[in-house]
């Protein structure tokens, strides 16, 4: 594990060797999410997915979530300071970070189009990066391309159990990030923004030419499976997969059914 240095701020890295010859997986982490999280319930997905792909595999946290460097005044006034939006998020943030930080990274990284793996707000940015950017394919597990009241009620409840009893959610967040505050509220405030409810991607979706796999739980507490819906609509070569038993983490839920998927559709692409 390292830091990759992006205009300025360092971002925790963490490399899963694998063969050269075939492009990468890049794992885009959840809203909450970071590097470590990924390893949970004893197992680590991503290296399971890469072993059953033979591929390498990469993963990133955002700034301010995991060992990354903060956002400054996370929860001050909206404004750029140099190539970095700081204070409150906006709702273009998933756009800056899929536009502009996850290109520049894999330009670091040396990974000119790789396979995206994308959970939650890390799905939505790995269809806003393939709309405009060069992918071997995109992975996108528990999406939002637009705004479903069953994401903004969960997300008012994740504030309150945050604030309400911080030897609970707060509490399993901070084994996971560095600055525990930084990563909740980044993530809770924008969601829980008035002008978030016109956040909407659907347009942008119809860019995307790369295969493209949609996998979601039929247990979602984020989302119904009207964001695949409108997300094939879009892009109508995608693939998807349903996942009984499984709610907003298909990878931690059903990892094994995910990962055959995941493997079969990649297989398909030669």
């Amino acid at each position: 594990m390292k830091h990759i240095d992006i205009a300025g701020i360092g971002l925790e890295v963490a490399h899963i060797p694998g063969p050269a010859e075939r492009a990468p997986l890049v794992f885009l982490h959840e809203g909450l999410g970071s590097v470590a999280m990924w390893q949970q319930r004893g197992r680590h997905w991503p290296a399971e997915l890469c072993t059953a792909t033979g591929r390498a595999g990469w993963l990133y946290s955002r700034r301010g979530y995991g060992q990354s460097d903060p956002v400054a005044d996370v929860r001050g006034q909206p404004r750029w300071q140099g190539s970095w939006h700081i204070g409150r998020h906006e709702p273009d943030y998933m756009h800056h970070e899929a536009w502009q930080v996850l290109p520049a990274l894999l330009q670091a990284l040396g990974v000119p189009e790789p396979v995206l793996v994308g959970h939650s707000d890390g799905a939505t940015i790995a269809l806003l990066h393939a709309s405009r950017h060069p992918v071997a394919a995109c992975v996108a597990m528990a999406p939002h391309v637009f705004i479903e009241d069953i994401a903004l009620n969960a997300i008012a409840q994740a504030k309150t159990l945050y604030e309400g009893d911080p030897d609970g959610l707060r509490q399993r967040l901070s084994r996971y990030h560095a600055d525990v505050d930084n990563a909740f509220w980044q993530w809770n405030d924008v969601w829980l923004s008035p002008a978030f409810r016109q956040f909407d991607i659907r347009a942008e979706c119809q860019a995307i030419t790369a295969p493209l796999l949609l996998a979601q739980g039929l247990g979602d507490e984020y989302g119904t499976l009207a964001q695949l819906d409108e997300i094939a609509l879009a892009a109508p070569h995608a693939q998807r997969i349903e996942l009984p038993d499984c709610g907003h983490s298909p990878h931690r839920d059903q990892p094994e059914a995910l990962t055959r998927a995941v493997a079969d559709f990649l297989a398909r692409l030669g």
